[in-house]
């Protein structure tokens, strides 16, 4: 790890500065997202997502989401979806969630990975907000071990081989809830895929009135 940014001494603009640098660069970070420690890099980036992919030990055929810092980035992604979609994606974002939506453009085939129809997004909020650049992202452990809360429980193998790491403190632990709304749009189905950081009950609220639309 050649560069190290704690949030608590260097604040966020210093934080979201090393970020997008790294990641303009076709580097790999360690970063604080607003449930668990990811990894990150450009999503159309092919050597950098193989980076993280070897850092983790992992196969390469897992999807991985796309994640946004600033609603304006992510507007372009769901411009081109439907009405239901785009109410759903309101109604969820931000906030500690993944959303499997349609991907009728295949953007991003690097996440998608075998099935580019399909999509993992994420908008978060916390000290990064703000942060233009989009990310391919997933946990920063290596395949198997348990996702770290804390930038100090993160495998020293992984921080040795990422180029950037930002320290955010101890963060809650609990993985996203995983929504898939890929079929929100023909009938208003939707389907959570993994119970995680916001209960099944507030999702339920949140799009009953979108589905029954």
């Amino acid at each position: 790890m050649s560069e190290t940014v704690s949030l608590a001494h260097d604040g966020p603009d210093s934080a979201r500065a090393a970020l997008e640098r790294c990641v303009g660069k076709g580097g790999v970070a360690i970063f604080p997202a607003d449930t668990l420690y990811g990894l990150a890099c450009d999503p159309l980036n092919a050597e950098a997502v193989e980076r993280i992919h070897a850092i983790k030990g992992r196969g390469e055929r897992k999807p991985s989401a796309v994640m946004y810092f600033s609603p304006l980035a992510m507007r372009e992604l769901i411009s081109g979806l439907g009405p239901r979609t785009r109410d759903a994606i309101g109604a969820l974002l931000p906030g500690p969630v993944t959303l499997v939506i349609a991907n009728p453009e295949h953007r991003y085939p690097l996440a998608c990975r075998e099935n580019p129809e399909r999509l993992g997004v994420r908008l978060i909020e916390g000290p990064l907000a703000g942060t233009m650049t989009p990310i391919f992202q997933t946990s920063a452990n290596r395949s198997g071990a348990p996702a770290p809360t804390r930038f100090d429980e993160i495998d020293e193998e992984v921080r040795h081989e990422v180029d950037l790491g930002i320290d955010g403190g101890e963060l809650i632990g609990e993985p996203s809830t995983v929504i898939d709304i890929t079929a929100i749009e023909d009938d208003g189905r939707w389907q959570i895929l993994r119970e995680g950081a916001l209960p099944a009950a507030d999702v339920e609220r949140r799009l009953g009135a979108t589905a029954a639309g």
